[in-house]
């Protein structure tokens, strides 16, 4: 029989949990102590918290999880596939928790809506290129290829089948227009050069997407490499100066 209080019977069973695999749950290593959800938390903060005292590397929150899985999830099923419930089972987390970090598929595509909510103040010449930089790191997280995500959005939202149609609206809303949203504003206080937006967007990330999803062939087929930042923030300002107002050109 176990001694010792609570959080010295967690901290044992826990081993042994993990050492089945797979990814434990607050109610598993609760359940294998014997204790409640309650007294836990009362020995334990999170999950995470559990994990460091056990001198484990912390394993990434559930908001990480979640963005991964998706982008996963999207990349091989494509976007209108892409259910919240199936969501919280790759990322094992509740249901409840995909709800309250990502109200809807849309938001799963933030980073570059993100750069564009802190950065919304400031020049073209500061904030396309790390949109630019934002779009390569989504693709490229943790040295991961997710090109197959660009490809799925690409073919859904240019397609806008019955049962895709409500989800690529929600990448259309939140990504496609905040940004020509603020490529409008740079026009009209004369920093970028007047043309319909939503072609300059086009303009801007058409190279970018060619980049990201011709990259492997590139290099493993031509042996060409070349830093990934590097490259789309070139294009960036390719952009940039093509899209600089006519007097300063």
């Amino acid at each position: 029989m176990e001694t010792g209080g609570p959080r010295e019977r967690i901290l044992t069973r826990a081993r042994v949990v993990l050492a089945m695999g797979g990814r434990p749950t607050v109610e598993d290593f609760a359940t294998a102590a014997g204790v409640s959800r309650a007294s836990f938390y009362r020995a334990f903060k999170s999950r995470n918290a559990l994990i460091e005292a056990l001198n484990r590397v912390p394993e990434p929150d559930a908001r990480e999880r979640i963005l991964a899985a998706a982008l996963r999830m999207v990349g091989e099923r494509g976007l209108g596939s892409l259910s919240m419930d199936d969501l919280a089972g790759k990322a094992g987390v509740s249901r409840a928790s995909v709800y309250r970090l990502f109200p809807g598929k849309g938001a799963l595509f933030e980073p570059v809506t993100k750069v564009l909510t802190a950065m919304a103040d400031e020049p073209p010449g500061v904030v396309m290129p790390e949109v630019a930089r934002a779009v390569y790191r989504t693709v490229y997280a943790n040295g991961e290829n997710r090109g197959g995500l660009l490809r799925a959005i690409f073919f859904e939202v240019s397609s806008l089948a019955p049962d895709t149609e409500d989800a690529a609206r929600d990448v259309i809303t939140n990504l496609v227009g905040t940004l020509a949203m603020y490529l409008t504003n740079q026009m009209s206080a004369g920093r970028l050069r007047q043309m319909h937006p939503l072609l300059a967007l086009q303009s801007f990330a058409g190279p970018i997407f060619f980049h990201l999803i011709t990259r492997p062939a590139a290099e493993r087929v031509l042996g060409i490499e070349i830093g990934g930042e590097e490259a789309v923030t070139e294009l960036a300002e390719a952009w940039l100066r093509g899209m600089s107002p006519e007097e300063k050109r």
